[in-house]
């Protein structure tokens, strides 16, 4: 590993300072858990490592009531958000997800900012996000910018984020009358990278879903909402068929990718399967 510089700014105007060469070995850093493993492989080779750490105005996890959202600093560990009583209360989906995802070491570092920004489609919470129709608060020295969390993942690995900015929180609407849930479909360890993930967010009301957020992980090249499935879902007057209709419209939905953890046909047998058992379980519940 070449040697490099590593700044640690307390101040996020003070980060810009640091960033604001046009060298691409010049990167800032939140847990540095994936960008460890990418020097280590020889696939990044820093010049500078901005570390946001000691940047306290990126970190917390804040009820906004009167704005409708609870707001989380983009250094928030995944241990803080596996321990908050406000996102076990609020969101528990992401509560429940944690226990399956990585390690402690990891979850002890890596942070709910750089884990949007690596863009790496198999990993867990972006596509809770997505299902939980989050914002993302982008700051850069020329000023800030909010976009829905869809439109920043772009392809595999790539994002809209541009040079110079950082995420600096994002923010999850609070709705209390909906009901969400993960599904990590692995074929191997129950740690490793998924086959395909599954989350929902949806309300049931007098019998029928509204609402619905159906968003499929891993086996595509990011997050990926199934518009077809949702309308399917939320079309039935029935909800035993109109899981039914969800389920065989998702398979049809979307453009999947075969790899070492099953091929497409395996992988939509899987969808089918799991997003009926999924959004049985929320009925129930």
């Amino acid at each position: 590993m070449n040697a490099f510089e590593l700044v640690e700014p307390r101040t996020i105007e003070d980060a810009f300072g640091f960033l604001r060469d046009a060298d691409a070995g010049i990167r800032p850093m939140g847990g540095g858990t994936a960008l460890m493993l990418m020097m280590k492989a020889q696939l990044f080779t820093p010049a500078r490592l901005v570390s946001l750490r000691l940047i306290d105005e990126l970190k917390g996890i804040r009820l906004d009531e009167a704005a409708g959202v609870c707001r989380i600093g983009a250094m928030t560990t995944f241990s803080e958000l596996e321990n908050s009583k406000i996102i076990a209360d609020r969101f528990p989906i992401v509560t429940r997800a944690m226990a399956d995802l990585a390690n402690v070491r990891v979850r002890n570092v890596a942070t709910v900012g750089g884990n949007i920004a690596h863009g790496d489609p198999h990993l867990d919470l972006p596509p809770i996000w997505t299902a939980l129709d989050v914002e993302v608060v982008l700051r850069s020295a020329a000023g800030r910018r909010v976009a829905p969390i869809q439109d920043i993942f772009a392809g595999y690995y790539a994002t809209t984020i541009s040079d110079g900015e950082l995420i600096s929180e994002i923010r999850v609407p609070l709705r209390p009358n909906r009901r969400a849930t993960y599904v990590k479909v692995t074929t191997r360890a129950i740690h490793d990278w998924p086959a395909l993930g599954i989350s929902i967010a949806v309300t049931v009301q007098d019998g029928r879903f509204k609402d619905a957020r159906l968003v499929l992980s891993a086996a595509v090249d990011r997050p990926t909402r199934l518009f077809a499935a949702e309308a399917a879902l939320e079309g039935g007057n029935d909800i035993e068929a109109a899981i039914t209709a969800a389920a065989l419209a998702a398979a049809i939905d979307v453009e999947m990718e075969s790899d070492a953890r099953g091929s497409v046909d395996f992988k939509k047998q899987l969808l089918r399967v799991h997003l009926t058992r999924a959004l049985r379980n929320l009925v129930r519940e």
